[in-house]
Order: structure tokens, then C-alpha cells, then sequence
């Protein structure tokens, strides 16, 4: 067999410029199916990513825009929501798992002679579940602590790092718009998100603490900025959407054909009609890039072709010194799967080089796989075999006697 592989070689190379034509189709067909490919895992590695950093089975409650003259304000800047409703959520339905309510500010931090400035969550103990976050060293804030409007705080690594460098900022005191706050828990590093945000820089306090103290959030104290809903499972998550509207409705009293106060947003619904569609580009994409290797196959079996003809008397002479029909079928049939592997090799080079491309100049995660891989090479073994079979078939019948009567 290996002889048979270094016969095939040998011929190859006699050719050079048309072996690298005839693979320029199985080159740029494989190169395209792993770029590709590597595209459409990036997107779903980034869809990941996000879903990871907001959480699971998530849909987000805001505040309906407010209409001014006619025009309609900012998401989230209305001021319907409440703590009670939040609460309500919670207790009174039956596919909430469990919600959060949550104002948002930024400030400067300052202990000792550092200062850092970061953003202020204002929440209850279940942000941390909902937002997948964890608690590394110390304890969360209780809901004792939220009914009472104590002044503790959670931080981030990166506000722990800034603040306090190599010491432990456990019991700690900093101070937050010159309000002092009581370090009680260190959150779990989460790193980068997938746009790119720090994770860890983040200081959670208890949201009656934030709101008395500071957000402004207009006349009402009890207002939120938004309400973080987590459904008991992903298949729940249509039955969740009509429980809040249901009730948050009832709880607003709002008659029944008036538009409703707040928004609700399926986070979970639209990152994956995100990764949906990444995938189905992705898939069209590599249809699209398929049509090359047919190309690339088609023109192997018109080279293979050729090179019967242009072998003619080589053949008779095989043949006439013992060759079998099936030793000449063989070498040819090896020479169209060399030369189609030859060109998938070179294509998955090309489609590692444009993937790394794409990654590092779009900031896109573009990801190839060993799967993809193997396929490329499975497949390119296969265009081999399938476009070589009929010129090796065709060299095989071949009369030796003619043959060898061919110039």
C-alpha cells in the first residue's frame, strides 16, 4: 500500500501546477466549511456566555417608558414597579422561581487612601443565584438586613483588589457617597463577560439600603428599576410571562384594554433566537461553501480523465507485465484520494489561519473543533473516491493491446 501511496505521489508531482489547480476547488470548499463552522460554535460559545452572565430562564420587568407629549421615554426610566410587586411575584404564582428586584447607581468607593469607582446594585439575596454569581468568602447580605436597610455590601474581586490589594477585606469598613459600609461577603471571580466587561468589578447592597440612601428614584421609596424574574424551568418560561402580566396587572389596576406599565422581556427567548439564527447562517454559509468541493471533485474526475488518456500506453504496459485490471484500478483510484486529501489539508490550514483572523480582528470567539476536522478530512477522502472511481474504472477495461498501440 505504500508503495501504491508513493507511486501516486510520484505522478502528482510530475504535475505540479495542475495537482494545485485541480485542488485549488477541495482547498477553498474545505477551508470555507471550517471557517464556517468555527463561526457558528463562536456564536453559540457567545450566546453561552451572555445566557451564563444574566442567568437561566431569565425574564426582566421594567418599568414601561413614560408618554410625554406623545413620545415616549427611555426603557426602564418609568417608575411603576414596586417592592410589592416583586414580592408578589414570588409568592402568588406558580412557575417563578424566584425574582429580584433591583436598582442601579454608580459611585466612587473610598477606604483608607484608595478610591475606585464602580456600579452599585441595590438587590435581595437571590440576585446572586439569578445572576449564576457565588459567594467565595463570607456570607451574602440576609433578608433581615434588606427589611432593615443595613449599611453591608458585597463586592467583586476587582473592587477587592483595587481597594484593598493583598489584604482581606472581610469586615472592612468603605465608604460609599461618604456613607460608610460594612464589607460582609467576596464574591466568586467570574472574569470577563462576553462583551467584554468586567464581571467582578460590582458591589451588591441591600436595596432598601440603596434606595433610602443612594438612588433617586422619585416621591416613592419602594420603586425599583427593574425585576429580575427566574422561571422554575426553561419550558415554563411562556406560563411565567402571563403570570406576571397577570398579576402585575391586577396589582396596577390597570382597566382592561389600557396599555400595561411595564415591559416584559424574555432574556432567554431572544439569546436563543440569537444563537438560532447564528446557527442557521452558519449552516447556509457552509451549504454555500459545500458547492465547492463538488466543484473541486467534479475537477478531479476531468484531470483523472485526462490523465488515463495521457497514461494510455503506460497502462498497456502494466498490464502487459502482470498488472490486473484491479492493481490499475487501485492506482488510480489512490492518486484522486491523494489529491483530494492534499487539498482538504491545505483548506483546514486555510480555515484554522481565517478562523484565528476572524477571533483576533472581530473579537469574535471563533472556535474549530475536532469534529469539524475530522469531517473535513472524512469528506475530502470521500470526493476522492466518489469523482476518481470512473477514470479508475475506465483505466482498468482499458484493451492492453490498444493501449499499447497508443502513442
Amino acid at each position: 500500500m505504500t508503495e501504491i501511496v508513493k507511486t501516486a505521489l510520484r505522478s502528482l508531482l510530475a504535475n505540479r501546477t495542475r495537482s494545485i489547480l485541480t485542488m485549488l476547488g477541495i482547498i477553498i470548499g474545505v477551508g470555507a466549511v471550517i471557517t464556517m463552522v468555527a463561526v457558528g460554535r463562536g456564536a453559540t460559545s457567545q450566546v453561552e456566555g451572555i445566557m451564563a452572565s444574566f442567568g437561566e430562564n431569565l425574564i426582566i420587568v421594567m418599568p414601561a417608558p413614560p408618554n410625554s407629549s406623545g413620545a415616549r421615554g427611555a426603557a426602564g426610566s418609568g417608575m411603576s414597579l414596586t417592592l410589592g410587586d416583586s414580592d408578589a411575584l414570588a409568592n402568588d404564582t406558580f412557575s417563578i422561581l424566584r425574582t429580584a428586584p433591583e436598582v442601579n447607581t454608580s459611585a466612587q468607593l473610598v477606604y483608607g487612601n484608595n478610591n475606585w469607582s464602580t456600579s452599585i446594585t441595590g438587590s435581595t439575596p437571590d440576585i446572586l443565584p439569578i445572576r449564576m454569581m457565588q459567594i467565595e468568602e463570607g456570607v451574602c447580605f440576609s433578608e433581615s438586613e434588606v427589611r432593615s436597610g443595613a449599611k453591608v455590601c458585597v463586592i467583586g474581586r476587582t473592587v477587592a483588589k483595587e481597594l484593598f490589594g493583598y489584604s482581606n477585606p472581610l469586615d472592612a469598613t468603605i465608604r460609599i457617597r461618604n456613607i460608610p459600609f460594612r464589607v460582609v461577603g467576596i464574591l466568586k471571580s467570574k472574569g470577563a463577560n462576553s462583551f467584554g466587561a468586567d464581571q467582578d468589578d460590582v458591589v451588591f447592597v441591600p436595596i432598601t439600603t440603596a434606595q433610602r440612601r443612594l438612588v433617586r428614584m422619585g416621591s416613592r421609596v419602594d420603586t425599583v428599576r427593574r425585576i429580575n424574574v427566574q422561571a422554575k424551568s426553561r419550558q415554563l418560561l411562556d406560563t411565567a410571562k402571563e403570570e406576571v402580566k397577570t398579576l402585575l396587572r391586577q396589582r396596577h389596576k390597570i382597566p382592561e384594554g389600557t396599555e400595561d406599565d411595564f415591559d416584559i422581556r424574555d432574556l432567554t427567548a431572544n439569546l436563543e433566537n440569537m444563537a438560532n439564527m447564528a446557527s442557521v447562517m452558519s449552516l447556509l454559509l457552509g451549504s454555500i461553501a459545500s458547492i465547492s468541493l463538488l466543484v473541486g471533485g467534479i475537477g478531479i474526475m476531468n484531470i483523472m480523465l485526462v490523465s488515463v488518456s495521457e497514461r494510455t500506453r503506460e497502462i498497456g504496459i502494466r498490464m502487459a507485465v502482470g498488472a490486473r485490471p484491479s492493481n490499475v484500478r487501485v492506482q488510480f483510484l489512490t492518486e484522486a484520494v491523494v489529491l483530494s486529501i492534499l487539498g482538504g489539508a491545505i483548506g483546514i490550514s486555510i480555515g484554522f489561519g481565517v478562523a484565528a483572523v476572524i477571533a483576533k480582528f472581530f473579537n469574535w470567539p471563533a472556535s474549530v473543533s475536532m469534529e469539524s476536522v475530522i469531517l473535513a478530512v472524512g469528506f475530502s477522502g470521500f470526493v476522492g473516491i466518489f469523482f476518481g472511481f470512473w477514470p479508475a474504472w475506465k483505466a482498468s477495461n482499458l484493451d492492453p493491446i490498444v493501449a499499447l498501440r497508443t502513442d
